[in-house]
């Protein structure tokens, strides 16, 4: 009897389903876009509600499409965007959806750092505070919002409630908390002084139990296979950090092997061995069992084309033309070697400032919106390059990288980043990586793969492979360096700004 896999990958707006084969072949695919709120500047949240109706919707429509019995699934896995807070009330009702691109907790960070409160944190989890990790909005809501603190009974994340609304298990694993630096590390368990140095040492209550990444957290409910078609007692297991499923759907299993994801968030990652005890990388990850994921990330990437899409180019291609693509043709038509304007991708505010913001610089009459969408491009490949700068500051050797996300789809991006990072670039086969990296660790879990390499062996393959540019890197190194000056030239402006914004 041919065994199948479904995957989920619910990202900030997004949640697809996707059934695979063994061989990493997908049956079906079903996506469904959800809504952002920004109730106040700075504040991004979503319904809870609408993220478990378009979750049932999209797994309906993939088994629908698929046309394979229910029975015929072996085993389910989730995979979810990290960070931000999601939170049951106490009687396990949903309540509360905060997302990753949050940035309410700037000040309480700032707070933090005059405190030495990163410092303290740091020597339990490998990390500093940061405006949307989950513990930094724990501690905005306790602050600023004592009533609705008050209500809460479980604080998990983003796959985590995906997982509770199919099994109605109150569950976590490793990779997600570590993630948000809730766990001690390498010990990846809770710790009350890790938890007292963010005050709140009062909510050790509120955090589920933690699993590894393909132990089975639950079992399908009779309601929900009512709801969804799915067969009643179906395993799921407890599921993936997005990031750390698209490393491994993209098939990088191996120690110091490198994975770029260019989503909405800029992630640059290698596995180690060991925890790097370096307090310049962002956020450590577990990776599986043994092994670990050092992180450098920002909301700093694809978002930034998200955005100049739905505002500018929304309704201007041709019927049937994807803006997407029109992007990636007149960024193509640019000379990379000739005179381009700089960019800024801080829409959502940068890694080092939470108060930066995006900008164009050196714009001239004859600029054209090629030239714009061109430094655009760099732009958000510049801040991926200065992530993985800090890796190898770090000690880590990237010397090749895979690309994941939506980034890698266009035709051009690829190349621009093998050219600013000098490295060999390789696009995976399959698109949706994160959902194949949470089947591959369901299939670990359920016995189809004796691990993730195995799994990763057997269900991912590269597609294509970009070299480094040499005549061009000259153009670049120039750019890249002007882009780091500007930035560091743009810091007191932008803490001005939002000061004056803050006043009014």
């Amino acid at each position: 009897m041919q065994q199948y896999i479904l995957g989920l990958d619910a990202g900030n707006t997004v949640i697809k389903a996707i059934i695979f084969d063994t061989a990493g072949r997908e049956l079906a695919l079903a996506a469904r876009d959800g809504r952002s709120c920004m109730p106040k500047p700075g504040h991004v949240e979503r319904d809870l509600g609408e993220l478990w109706r378009n979750a049932v919707e999209v797994i309906r429509q993939c088994l629908d499409q698929s046309g394979i019995d229910p029975r015929d699934i072996a085993v389910i896995g989730c995979a979810g965007h990290g960070n931000g807070l999601y939170a049951l009330d106490r009687g396990g009702d949903p309540l509360l959806g905060i997302q990753s691109l949050d940035t309410r907790g700037v000040d309480i960070v700032s707070e933090w750092a005059a405190a030495g409160v990163g410092d303290r944190t740091y020597v339990h989890c490998l990390q500093r505070p940061w405006a949307a990790q989950t513990p930094t909005l724990l501690a905005w809501l306790k602050r600023h919002d004592p009533a609705l603190f008050a209500r809460m009974g479980t604080v998990f994340l983003c796959k985590d409630f995906v997982v509770n609304r199919l099994t109605g298990a109150r569950s976590t694993e490793t990779s997600d908390m570590s993630g948000c630096g809730l766990l001690h590390m390498p010990g990846r368990r809770y710790e009350r002084e890790l938890l007292a140095a963010y005050g709140l040492d009062d909510c050790m209550d509120l955090l589920p139990n933690v699993l590894e990444a393909s132990e089975i957290a639950g079992h399908i409910t009779p309601d929900v296979a009512a709801a969804t078609g799915l067969r009643a007692g179906t395993p799921v297991v407890a599921g993936l950090f997005d990031v750390v499923a698209s490393a491994i759907g993209s098939g990088v299993t191996s120690t110091g092997a490198a994975s770029i994801i260019a989503g909405t968030w800029s992630i640059n990652q290698v596995i180690t061995e060991e925890p790097i005890h370096d307090p310049s990388i962002f956020m450590l990850s577990t990776f599986d069992p043994v092994r670990y994921l050092a992180i450098e990330s920002s909301a700093t990437s694809a978002a930034n084309l998200e955005w100049i899409v739905r505002e500018f180019f929304e309704h201007a291609p041709p019927a049937g033309a994807s803006p997407f693509e029109i992007c990636s043709e007149l960024v193509a038509s640019v000379d990379p070697a000739g005179d381009i304007p700089i960019y800024h991708p801080f829409l959502y505010g940068s890694q080092q400032n939470g108060k930066a913001r995006a900008g164009f610089y050196g714009i001239a009459g004859w600029h054209t919106r090629a030239h714009m969408l061109r430094a655009l491009f760099e732009g958000v490949v510049f801040e991926h390059r200065r992530h993985v700068e800090t890796l190898r500051q770090a000690g880590a050797n990237v010397s090749q990288a895979v690309l994941s996300g939506g980034g890698s789809r266009s035709a051009i991006w690829p190349q621009i980043f093998a050219d600013v990072l000098n490295v060999p670039v390789t696009v995976a086969r399959s698109r949706e990586t994160g959902a194949l990296g949470a089947a591959i660790a369901a299939g670990t879990g359920v016995g189809l793969f004796a691990d993730f390499s195995a799994g990763a062996a057997a269900m991912t393959a590269p597609d294509r492979c970009y070299q480094p540019n040499g005549e061009i890197a000259a153009a670049y190194e120039q750019r890249y360096r002007l882009y780091g000056e500007i930035n560091q030239a743009m810091g007191p402006l932008w803490d001005r700004m939002a000061s004056e914004r803050t006043s009014n």
